[in-house]
């Protein structure tokens, strides 16, 4: 792809093209990265975050099938349209048959890997999830990940025994002040805890940001791409803040586009060998979102299976974008073979294995 350099001096761009060749970046290189804002240097930032994507990661795309089986939440996160003061989401819990019924329809549909997500709730003990896991691992050959918030240690533990292979928990952020305004319970080193301990006992981890967030800086995304490879997670997920209507953060704008592909993009070309995902929160800020995030370096889409009963009522955010899953897939493989790209038939394991 051939470049016009019109807009910029050879000086400042000879230094783009000197940081993009770095083994390691420093915070001054992201931030730099993030700052641009001509057309031509994004370009050279996507083409160069795609080309670290198909050394370390492969042309493959990683299919997960999400079940959002709880959005009852004991936590009140003040962005989040789950939280527990709002009073006006009409909540639900999928029983753990039904959960297993639809991880078989997920298996079916010829992707391994299945993510439970939840809020923080609870209601399913210990044993129950523990009853899940193993249930899904008797009839179906798949990876599990779990996303369920911040539980104790002990079951932690033993979901790891079941067979659950992964956690995903987003830090959302890594500066202190805003994590501290966006939760009334949850502490910003408690979190970090969690993960390190999770990885400590053999979960392939998870965590990630959130962009967009008031008061956010580009300086904080920088901290956050580096507190993931200080983590050294196996998936990293940079999702873009969009508001809901029925929290504190109603009149937040979303984030931007642009913002949030440079974010995925410069994650990329830093954490190299990362599952990285083109999240659901991208075909909100744009109908070609998905597309975008797989051409800036994700390698990872999340179709969700949630039954259409309840697909409506796990509202993160407002728009959420709705679907039939089985459809969806078809067109996702369409739309990867277009690409020069193909879906993956295996679990999508952590590429630092």
């Amino acid at each position: 792809m051939k470049i016009e350099l019109e807009t910029k001096s050879y000086t400042e761009k000879a230094n783009l093209y000197q940081i993009l060749n770095k083994e390691e970046l420093s915070k001054n290189d992201i931030v730099y990265l993030l700052s641009l804002n001509d057309k031509p240097d994004t370009e050279i930032l996507f083409q160069h975050a795609d080309e670290v994507r198909k050394k370390f990661c492969g042309d493959d795309i990683h299919p997960r099938g999400i079940i959002e089986f709880s959005n009852f939440c004991e936590a009140d996160c003040v962005y989040c349209g789950l939280r527990k003061s709002n009073a006006t989401l009409e909540r639900y819990r999928i029983s753990i048959d039904e959960i297993i019924t639809t991880a078989k329809k997920i298996y079916s549909a010829g992707i391994r890997t299945i993510v439970l997500q939840s809020g923080e709730d609870p209601h399913y003990t210990k044993d129950d999830i523990t009853k899940i896991i193993e249930a899904i691992k008797q009839n179906c050959d798949v990876a599990i990940t779990l996303s369920l918030g911040e539980r104790t240690f002990e079951e932690y533990d033993e979901w790891k025994q079941a067979g659950a292979d992964r956690y995903l928990l987003k830090h959302e952020t890594a500066n202190l002040k805003i994590y501290s305004s966006l939760h009334s319970k949850q502490k910003l080193e408690e979190r970090l805890n969690h993960i390190r301990y999770l990885k400590s006992i053999g979960f392939q981890t998870g965590s990630g940001n959130i962009i967009g967030l008031p008061k956010q800086t580009i300086e904080d995304i920088a901290d956050d791409i580096l507190l993931c490879k200080e983590l050294d997670c196996d998936m990293c997920s940079f999702s873009p803040f969009i508001p809901s209507p029925e929290t504190p953060f109603r009149d937040i704008p979303p984030a931007e586009l642009s913002l949030t592909l440079k974010t995925m993009a410069v994650a990329r070309i830093v954490l190299k060998n990362v599952h990285i995902p083109a999240t659901t929160a991208l075909s909100t800020l744009s109908p070609e979102g998905r597309k975008l995030g797989l051409q800036v370096g994700a390698n990872v889409i999340m179709p969700n299976f949630t039954p259409d009963e309840y697909k409506d009522k796990y509202r993160i955010y407002a728009n959420k974008k709705t679907y039939d899953p089985i459809n969806y897939v078809k067109e996702l493989k369409e739309l990867i073979s277009s690409m020069g790209r193909r879906v993956a038939e295996d679990k999508g394991h952590s590429l630092k294995i």
